[in-house]
């Protein structure tokens, strides 16, 4: 607003001395600053207050004296004099009218008959014409503005662009605005101030007289402002008037420019307000705060505020108009100023000599940066790159020049120097095109040559591991695999900022690396020499040396030069700490691969060396100690060995995996032995793992992914849930309840009261119970002692509490130790017969023969605490035997390679068969474990009745298979009570429920087994256990009908006692079918087989004909007629003898068609007829006896149903 050049605006002292009534400080304003304050000063002085204090009373008097000599003062006095409330109804009914008039400029009522001009007419009215002729006009103005649409108009009232009535005008103005402020909101008179010539000076004194309006209407005129104030005549004055206001009110300037962030309206005032902000700045080497705005709006989360901003830069850009009143040329030139301020202008003499005369005149090799600039020079250079890379800004020729300058300067050793290098560096290969002619590029060249030659000294004076010198290295790797848009995403990444970066930019810096500075050989040299990053974390941010070294080993450049990268990794892994650094895991894998798979085919020793057994064993050292002593004799950290174990863990995957390529290769990587395998506490350490979890990434996640690979036995899912009871909350209560006096117990302690068991429990007892109190890591010491006396508990007369605790103890110990546990367990529980030499088994035995585990002393298996730890181990051993013999498979490859050189199309055959091997051994040896469990279920010579029985144990829970008789003696023998010496919780049955349970897991996990199994047979009497103690014995249903069509008599005769049982436990549509084909089955028998082998199936089978009927009534018919057939064959087959058995089939046809009688025929003997031949010996006779016994019990179990 040029046109308000010449007039005087109210200082920032005159409005702080309003905005705070500081009398005294607007006692000392000049007359003409105080002739523009006159309207508020009289209306304050004229007006009643409402502060009645002394002070104001005396201030007031002050206000009369300083008024009393103003001239003007009588005009103003005369505008309040006027009847507002008069003027306020002509007004309104003007509006009115005019609203009705669609807005013409047609009657009016404020003002009628203008005789003269209104400038004239202004000047010959006395004051109430006045305020009509003012009121008028700016109403005009204010509808008009109304119905613009927002789009600006300028009108120039002759009123108020007259310089000779202006002061008056204002006066006018200002007391309208007060005395009318529903009719005339200052927010909307401010707005219609701009549409007009001298607005911006109106609108200031407008301000000015009411202070307090301040806030509201300069939020009101940024909030109606254009989004590109620069782009519109409009949005220039908008921005002009805003920043008067601000230079009246600075206090307030930087409160405007963020509600001009906030709105995201007028770009350039904001930028205007920066800059006058900018220059009553104190401080030089800070940064400035036009660099903190510019670059907080630009590099800010608000996306919409960034592409506000850019706009203006890209608009102002494209603007022909350029000149120093643009407010983007005024923020470029400051920005250079500032530049230009902070770079070195003395030539180095030392540097020049180092140029050694290959620069030429033109370059400039400056001095290093002062320190307590290196800071505003990084805030600088991550200002300009975003507003080239994100506002799109295209340098000028000087602006390039001093950019490339600063960037090629040389920080001093600090912190804020290596971050000045890592920007400076990132900015040249994002913006290549800084660097134009061949000696700008001559002095890239040689502050690169700088870079690498500093970087050590750089690194060790200013203590930061994150060196400029990793980032070399890695762009380096880069350009050599042409890898450029991980080049890229690094730029970005260090700039803090996402730019577009073309690949085809980065053309000659590549060539200057690959060629120039960093050939392949000397980055793979240079990185192995870089020291490893003490205690490397995720904290530790930036590129670090583990970048470059992991790149390096992805593009094979060790093996190819044949540089050793083994003990830089070592040292590395064991420099670490949580949290976990992300990129460790992506080193280990690639450095596996490396190690196993040639760099090429043409040179298959082109490999990296593994770790060594020693080294591996060293970073476990004191841990297998336990106990607190363990922990303080440890040399590394809980990560350091997670991370070995992983990469142990991964390397013996990767061999297995690439066994068959590594054959036809005809290499064998060496494989870690399994007496290293056996010294690694995997266990322990997966526990300390899952405590750590949030810290360790997915390192844990991925332990236990080899973990259930390649040990299976350590991911039993009963060690998971033990393991949670263990370390639970009641854990944490026992630990409270830890006295001192648990922790002397010490091992030689413990060995000397298992010495006196026999004669002393107590003892025992006290230690073992105190020995629960301790943490599983503490307990480790007492392992041996514990497992080795195992062999004492077995004895008669051991409290079962002794038991109980040493089932906990070993329990506890199993989720830090179990394969060590294991083998010490087995081997002390081994038979102490004399005869027979003890033999010391290891790991390896037991995975090979898991069965070595049941070869233990009887006694065990009349011992459930001792039984309980004797079938977990061996769940644990059959499947740590499936992974040994699949892990063998696969390491013996070759052997299949070999035979398939000299027949190619036997390739598959030797694969195949020994998988099936392998398969069939498993199956074998399942099978085996399963069918010892059973027997062990029998009762021994000491458990069985008197009367020969199979003993109450053996009896089925579901039902009932013997005759009434039977029936009846059993509930007698309940009501009288257990017998002598006989119990339903005896060790037996508790073995029994144990091996159930076992039973029941390896039936779920293959059914195979259960059908193999079966398919095999086991006694009988033990059908009634298994079909009522393994919940998944129902899976039998599916393969009974296969059993029952096998060849052999024993299989058929098994399946239908089978089938039997199950029918009673499970009456399923599926058991009803099964046993209707028994029956029928049994009809075909009939026919085919021989009087012998007639007699030898049908007596087992008949009773098994009651449990049918009993859960499926529908096959009574079937049944009888089966029944009456057998005997129909009977009776044939002695026809020719002088034996009457008519008696019998009679009788059978009579229970058949007349039920009604049966409850006299069952009062009769069985067989009068036939009495006196009880006791033949004639098959026939006795399978015509059983018959009817099957007859009469299918009776009697429907009489006692009904």
């Amino acid at each position: 607003m040029a046109e308000c050049s010449g007039l005087l605006f109210v200082s920032p002292y005159a409005f702080e001395a309003m905005q705070k009534v500081d009398v005294v400080h607007l006692a000392a304003l000049s007359d003409p600053e105080l002739r523009l304050l006159l309207p508020c000063l009289v209306r304050m002085a004229l007006c009643a207050p409402a502060d009645q204090s002394q002070s104001w009373a005396q201030d007031k008097k002050l206000i009369l004296r300083l008024l009393s000599g103003v001239e003007a003062v009588n005009s103003i006095v005369a505008l309040l004099s006027v009847d507002f409330h008069a003027l306020e109804q002509d007004a309104n009914k003007e509006q009115q009218l005019r609203h009705k008039l669609g807005g013409g400029s047609g009657e009016s009522i404020l003002v009628s008959q203008l005789q003269h001009g209104l400038a004239l007419e202004f000047e010959h009215s006395d004051s109430p014409r006045r305020l009509r002729l003012v009121l008028s006009e700016l109403l005009a103005i204010m509808n008009k503005v109304s119905d613009s649409n927002g789009e600006f108009f300028f009108k120039s009232p002759e009123l108020f662009e007259s310089p000779v009535y202006l002061e008056e005008a204002a006066d006018v103005l200002c007391i309208l605005q007060a005395e009318l402020p529903s009719l005339l909101p200052i927010v909307d008179v401010a707005e219609a101030l701009l549409h007009m010539k001298n607005g911006a000076w109106f609108l200031c004194l407008l301000v000015a007289n009411v202070p307090d309006s301040f806030n509201e209407v300069c939020r009101g005129l940024i909030k109606n402002g254009e989004r590109q104030d620069e782009e519109s005549f409009g949005g220039r004055r908008r921005t002009e008037a805003l920043r008067h206001l601000c230079k009246m009110n600075p206090s307030q300037a930087l409160r405007v420019r963020g509600m001009v962030v906030e709105e995201c309206h007028l770009p350039g005032l904001g930028v205007a307000l920066t800059l006058d902000h900018t220059k009553n700045e104190s401080s030089e080497d800070g940064v400035s705060d036009l660099v903190c705005f510019v670059s907080g709006l630009l590099l800010g989360t608000n996306a919409k505020v960034r592409t506000w901003f850019g706009t203006f830069i890209r608009n102002g850009q494209q603007r022909k108009r350029e000149n120093i009143s643009s407010v983007l040329w005024q923020m470029r030139r400051q920005l250079l100023l500032e530049l230009m301020g902070i770079l070195p202008t003395v030539r180095s003499m030392r540097m020049t000599e180092e140029a050694e005369g290959d620069t030429g005149p033109n370059v400039s090799v400056y001095s290093g940066l002062k320190e307590e600039h290196v800071v505003k020079a990084s805030a600088l250079l991550r200002l300009y790159c975003a507003l080239m890379g994100i506002a799109g800004l295209k340098p000028t020729d000087e602006e390039a020049e001093q950019l490339l300058q600063l960037m090629t300067s040389r920080p001093p050793a600090t912190p804020a120097g290596v971050r000045f290098v890592s920007l400076s560096f990132c900015m040249l290969l994002a913006f290549s095109t800084l660097v134009s002619t061949p000696e700008q590029e001559q002095l890239m060249v040689m502050w690169l040559s700088w870079m690498i030659k500093e970087e050590a000294y750089f690194e060790s004076t200013s203590g930061v591991s994150a060196s400029f010198g990793e980032m070399l290295l890695l762009v380096a790797m880069y350009f050599h695999s042409n890898q450029l848009s991980a080049i890229i995403d690094l730029v970005c990444s260090t700039l803090g900022m996402k730019i577009v970066i073309k690949p085809s930019s980065l053309s000659r810096m590549k060539t200057i690396f690959t060629q120039e500075i960093f050939t392949e050989q000397v980055v793979t040299a240079h990185a192995v020499r870089v020291a490893v990053t003490s205690n490397l974390s995720a904290n530790i941010t930036g590129f670090l040396p583990i970048h470059c070294i992991y790149q390096l080993l992805r593009s094979r450049s060790f093996t190819k030069h044949k540089v050793s990268i083994k003990d830089w990794i070592y040292r590395q892994l064991c420099e670490t700490t949580t949290p976990l650094h992300p990129q460790l895991l992506p080193l280990i894998d690639v450095y596996i691969n490396s190690v196993l798979t040639p760099a090429s085919k043409s040179n298959p020793e082109a490999t990296n060396q593994p770790i060594t057994e020693q080294e591996i064993l060293n970073v476990f050292e004191g841990l297998m100690g336990g106990g607190e002593n363990a922990r303080l004799s440890q040399r590394y950290g809980i990560t350091a060995q997670l991370l070995v174990l992983y990469y142990v863990l991964s390397y013996e995957e990767a061999i297995l995996a690439s066994s068959k390529s590594l054959a036809a290769m005809q290499r064998k990587p060496k494989s870690y032995s399994p007496a290293l395998m056996d010294q690694i506490p995997i266990k322990y350490l997966i526990r300390q793992a899952q405590g750590l979890q949030q810290e360790l990434g997915g390192l844990h996640s991925a332990l236990l992914r080899l973990l259930a690979t390649n040990y299976p036995h350590l991911c039993i899912v009963d060690d998971w849930i033990c393991e949670e009871h263990i370390t639970g909350t009641d854990a944490l209560l026992r630990r409270m309840l830890l006295t001192h006096a648990a922790k002397k117990h010490s091992p030689k302690q413990l060995q000397e009261a298992f010495s006196a068991l026999q004669g002393n429990h107590t003892q025992v007892l006290q230690i073992l119970e105190h020995l629960t109190l301790l943490s599983t890591g503490e307990l480790i010491p007492y392992a041996e002692a514990l497992t080795a006396n195992m062999n004492q508990l077995l004895f008669p007369g051991i409290p079962r509490r002794i038991l109980q605790t040493v089932n906990r103890l070993w329990m506890a110990l199993n989720t830090v130790m179990p394969r060590r546990l294991w083998v010490m367990t087995v081997n002390a529980l081994q038979p102490t017969n004399k005869m027979i030499r003890q033999q010391k088994y290891t790991q390896k035995d037991l995975m090979i023969d898991p069965l070595i585990v049941l070869r233990c002393d009887q006694r065990v298996h009349r011992c459930p605490p001792l039984m309980d730890i004797t079938l977990h181990m061996l769940n644990g051993y059959l499947l740590a035997s499936k992974a040994f013999l699949s892990a063998h498979l696969k390491e013996t490859a070759d052997q299949d390679i070999r035979p398939s050189q000299n027949n190619v199309m036997g390739l598959e055959a030797p694969e195949v068969t020994r998988e099936e091997l392998k398969n069939a051994l498993l199956a074998a040896q399942d099978s085996a474990a399963v069918q010892i469990l059973l027997e062990i279920c029998l009762p021994m010579e000491e458990e069985k009745p008197l009367d020969g029985g199979s003993g109450r144990m053996l009896k089925s829970n579901s039902g009932t298979v013997g005759s009434k008789r039977h029936l009846k003696e059993e509930e007698q023998e309940e009501d009288e009570g257990p017998r002598e010496g006989e119990s339903l919780l005896s060790n037996q049955r508790e073995v029994q429920c144990l091996i159930c349970c076992l039973l029941h897991q390896m039936f779920i996990a293959d059914p195979n087994i259960a059908k193999l199994v079966h398919f095999q047979g086991y006694p009988c009497e033990l059908l009634p256990l298994t079909v009522a103690g393994i919940p998944s014995m129902h899976i039998c249903l599916d393969f009974i009908p296969e059993l029952i069509a096998q060849p052999e008599l024993e299989k058929q005769i098994f399946a239908i006692q089978l089938l039997s049982y199950l029918c009673i436990q499970y009456a399923l549509p599926k058991s009803l079918s099964v046993a209707r084909l028994a029956i029928n089955v049994m009809g075909t028998l009939l026919t085919v087989l021989t009087a012998a082998k007639r007699y030898a199936f049908f007596v087992p089978t008949l009773p098994c004909l009651v449990p049918f009927c009993q859960a499926f009534p529908p096959l009574y018919e079937d049944i009888m007629s089966l029944l009456i057939q057998i005997g129909h064959v009977c009776a044939s087959d002695v026809a020719t003898e002088t034996r009457d058995f008519d008696p019998i089939i009679t009788r059978l046809q009579q229970l058949k068609e007349k039920p009604s009688e049966r409850s006299r025929l069952l009062k009769e003997p069985v067989c009068k007829s036939a009495a006196g031949q009880a006791n033949s010996a004639d098959p026939n006779v006795q399978l015509c006896h059983c018959i009817e016994n099957t007859f009469v019990e299918i009776i009697n179990m429907s009489v006692s149903g009904v």
